[in-house]
């Protein structure tokens, strides 16, 4: 019997040095894997005007989740220049007409994430049409007293990004005060004190989840990929703000105390959890946060905010995880959580479960793998 125990816990132990000793992928294996996931979503949806038909309702292509996609897929195109890349987003682009959902007068930032592919695109190929209606929609806020908008963290993700591209490419400072007089509302004042504790250097998903919300355990409830939105809402306005810009000390102060909160969350296997703290609560492997926090760290290792030492073995772990464990050899990656705001949403995860939208899990890890490939 004790031969037994000790023969596991040797097994355990091999196995927890193989993963520390694990260095990033080779870039030929790791363009390899995202390249066969985006191949995988772009055969299937090769029609970008093709409405999401789910049980609930049908939605237009031009929604969140498919808006995270193309930032993905823009991502990659960062790193690896096909045509066909740049051809499908635009194609994605023309059929909605540059459009938002909701139109123009939307406040929603759900609405506006498809704003910044419309905004990368009219930086490589300055046509009118592609900017007319996501600048209107921000003008319309911009031009507003209201800043409560922001109730739930992913929103920053979707809108933050187009309110700093849309002061870079205007020279113009009032779209850097009104986002951050947004983001502070969300930070500090919603909910009972805001949705993010400095103590911990994490953020609640919205204010259902602020004390005395209490995981099963016992402990405060942080989503991973609500604090993932904030990781890429933060490192989007940091690349994308000059360094003079209003505010940016804000956001770099608050981006280096998530990286310190987070490495010791990671799990032995290279995933986080979905519930942060609470390992007890839906415990197990999950691209969407780990891709997010591994964007987020990648950057700031590129950027010189982060020790190189210190953080490669993180962004290792993470990288080799998805590579290995998500994706597939047709392409489909598997441990996405689907939609929803918390531990609980579109659980049991598995290797082959299919989530409820594909397209923002895929987002997630090309954001994620391109900036891997870009370190050095």
């Amino acid at each position: 019997m004790k031969k037994n125990i000790t023969m596991v816990w040797l097994i355990a132990l091999i196995s927890i040095v193989q993963i520390q000793a694990q260095g990033l992928p080779k870039k030929k294996e790791l363009l390899k894997g995202l390249t066969a996931a985006n191949d995988y979503f772009m055969t299937k949806w090769a029609d970008v005007s093709a409405p999401i038909v789910r049980p609930d309702k049908t939605r237009p292509s031009n929604i969140w989740t498919r808006g995270v996609y193309y930032e993905g897929l823009m991502a990659l195109y960062s790193v690896d220049k096909q045509k066909r890349y740049y051809d499908y987003a635009v194609a994605w682009g023309e059929a909605h007409k540059w459009g938002l959902r909701n139109g123009i007068k939307t406040r929603n930032a759900d609405d506006q994430c498809c704003g910044q592919t419309y905004l990368d695109l009219y930086l490589i190929d300055p046509k009118p049409e592609r900017i007319r209606d996501i600048k209107a929609s921000i003008d319309s806020m911009v031009n507003s007293t209201k800043k409560d908008d922001w109730s739930w963290v992913d929103a920053l993700q979707m809108a933050m990004p187009v309110f700093a591209r849309l002061g870079v490419m205007y020279k113009d400072d009032r779209y850097y005060e009104k986002m951050y007089q947004m983001y502070m509302h969300t930070k500090t004042i919603h909910g009972d004190k805001g949705l993010y504790n400095p103590a911990e250097g994490l953020w609640w998903r919205d204010k259902d989840f602020d004390p005395p919300y209490k995981t099963p355990a016992g402990k405060n409830c942080y989503w991973s990929r609500g604090d993932g939105w904030v990781v890429a809402a933060l490192v989007k306005v940091l690349e994308i703000m000059p360094k003079n810009a209003p505010h940016r000390e804000e956001y770099e102060k608050t981006y280096l105390e998530m990286m310190k909160a987070l490495p010791p969350l990671q799990r032995q296997d290279g995933f986080w959890n979905v519930s942060l703290m609470d390992e007890t609560e839906f415990g197990g492997k999950e691209l969407t946060g780990t891709a997010l926090f591994t964007y987020g760290m990648a950057w700031g290792v590129n950027h010189g905010l982060l020790n190189k030492k210190q953080y490669l073995p993180i962004i290792s772990k993470a990288t080799n995880a998805m590579l290995n464990d998500c994706v597939q050899p047709n392409g489909f990656l598997g441990y996405v959580q689907g939609t929803g705001k918390e531990p609980k949403d579109g659980q049991p995860l598995s290797v082959d479960k299919q989530p409820d939208f594909e397209d923002f899990g895929l987002g997630c890890f090309l954001l994620a793998g391109a900036e891997v490939l870009k370190m050095k």
